[in-house]
């Protein structure tokens, strides 16, 4: 491998590294709103902690999908890239 291969390799870790950090940025915010939330209504009513916590959990799951893809896009830089 040449020198540009080498460096092209490099590259692509540092974008893969970049990827999965940005992208675990919005799910880590987007489920730590929708647990404090839930568990603000929960405080407040807690007759309703059922559906609360079912609704939270979905939310969550929904949430999560965002970091999924960033982790497939991250192992498609790493690994699809051929030099």
């Amino acid at each position: 491998m040449e020198f540009n291969a080498y460096f092209l390799k490099a590259m692509c870790a540092v974008a893969a590294g970049l990827c999965m950090g940005i992208g675990a940025i919005g799910p880590a915010l987007g489920e730590g709103n929708a647990v404090g939330k839930a568990l603000e209504g929960i405080a407040r009513q807690p007759e309703a902690a059922a559906d609360l916590r079912s609704n939270m959990i979905l939310g969550c799951a929904v949430t999560e999908t965002t970091g999924i893809y960033s982790l497939l896009i991250s192992f498609l830089i790493l690994f699809a890239v051929n030099v």
